[in-house]
């Protein structure tokens, strides 16, 4: 990690401010939206051969887990031994939620059941459903609007686009009834190449085919996602601005931007801890972490085969608790996702509070404050840090090169009220304290 004084520009750190001031939290309303048998021997017997055309609906897989294994997620070990077959980790998950996956002949229906040395699974791949985004009648809070781009403040919880286990309730679904916009399909990969297939975080959507009908398009164009007009994403838990395409050309245009690192996009985030110094810039390249495949890990260095560089900055703006916790500002200087920030986070040593993927726990967090706080706090904190659902990171600041005008747009957004809340509690415990 290189670290070095990064102060923000001019213009960001007056807009940030505003919004890190209390009354700005207390004023902000969102406006609404008007509104996949192996034998023992661990074979798979495909059902029927797979083709361009072909399904995977149907494979089997009946083994035991090798004796002295350690305990591993069903979905993640029935993947690495059909994952070679064609059937993404995705696809597994679909078959465990419809009931296809038993262990030791009892069905289980969640993805994260825990398997271990001895016991028997067995798995049928379920067929694949095409998925295809639909409109539905789901509260926006819009930002910023024109004939060309949607600018829209995403609530912590909700998912952006349709994928299997999340086929309604996105933010794409809301969008599509709030006006029409071109169908984009983009294929879960990403856009330096296919040697990292397991990805799926690139921060920009970059191969965009027309919606095609299930009878001509092939199992890789109907494993696709469907993601209307997306640019980029933010992870479920997270709040904040998101920028929409309307057609073609915005898109094109947008996604360039990304690329090339000229999008300005900021985030504010609650620590456990407090990073040392200050400020400073980060480089460390994120790959998918070996012991839990749904959280990236940090890399010093470029040894890894499968990771991919990130850089980020990061400034404290506040201090809670004697050092317990902080207010930390982000800037993204690579065209990734979120989890970019988390693993950061994570790689300092200031997990994000609330983020139990990357280490942010009720009890870290908790262990940092109640020692540098009053008694008299306790309660209220613990109470309070026990509601906390999601990791604290929020999409404050986001500005763009208009797609048509090439006007630069700028917009900025107070986190939502579950964010305010743990920091008006935190700014109460450092004031007492």
């Amino acid at each position: 990690m290189a670290a070095a004084p990064a102060p923000p520009p001019p213009a960001v750190a007056a807009t940030f401010s505003a919004l890190l001031h209390r009354h700005a939290f207390r004023s902000y309303r969102p406006r609404p939206f008007y509104a996949r048998r192996v034998a023992s021997n661990a074979r798979a017997e495909a059902a029927e051969p797979e083709s361009r055309g072909g399904r995977l609906g149907g494979t089997r897989l009946e083994e035991a887990v090798p004796a002295g294994e350690g305990r591993s997620r069903i979905d993640a070990w029935i993947s690495a031994r059909l994952g070679g077959g064609g059937v993404s980790r995705a696809r597994v998950q679909a078959s465990i939620r419809a009931g296809l996956v038993a262990v030791n002949g009892r069905p289980v229906s969640k993805v994260s059941h825990m398997v271990k040395g001895g016991d028997l699974v067995s798995c049928t791949v379920s067929e694949l459903q095409p998925l295809r985004a639909e409109a539905e009648d789901i509260p926006l809070d819009i930002v910023y609007e024109d004939d060309h781009v949607l600018v829209v403040n995403k609530p912590a919880h909700m998912v952006v686009h349709p994928a299997p286990g999340n086929a309604n309730g996105t933010l794409v679904n809301a969008i599509l009834h709030h006006c029409r916009i071109s169908t984009f399909t983009c294929l879960a990969r990403n856009s330096t190449g296919d040697d990292y297939p397991d990805s799926s975080d690139d921060d920009v959507d970059v191969f965009d085919v027309d919606q095609f009908t299930t009878e001509v398009v092939s199992s890789e164009v109907r494993d696709a996602l469907v993601r209307p007009g997306i640019v980029h994403r933010l992870d479920k838990g997270t709040s904040g601005l998101l920028v929409v395409a309307k057609d073609e050309h915005s898109h094109a245009q947008l996604a360039e931007q990304f690329k090339l690192h000229t999008i300005r996009r900021v985030y504010i985030s609650l620590t456990c801890g407090v990073p040392h110094p200050n400020s400073g810039r980060i480089e460390a390249s994120i790959a998918r972490d070996p012991n839990n495949r749904i959280r990236m890990v940090a890399i010093a260095g470029s040894g890894h085969r499968y990771a991919r560089n990130a850089a980020s900055r990061y400034k404290v703006r506040e201090v809670f608790a004697g050092g317990g916790s902080a207010l930390v500002e982000w800037r993204l200087e690579t065209g990734r996702t979120h989890q970019v920030i988390r693993a950061h986070a994570k790689y300092l040593g200031i997990p994000l509070l609330g983020d139990e993927t990357y280490g942010g726990t009720k009890s870290m967090a908790l262990s940092l404050l109640r020692p540098r706080t009053p008694s008299k706090y306790h309660s209220a904190l613990s109470d309070l840090i026990s509601k906390v659902d999601r990791p604290c990171l929020h999409a404050a600041l986001l500005g763009f090169k208009h797609p048509h005008s090439g006007k630069i747009l700028e917009f900025s957004c107070p986190p939502p009220d579950d964010f305010t809340e743990v920091l008006g509690e935190l700014r109460r415990v450092t004031s007492g304290d």
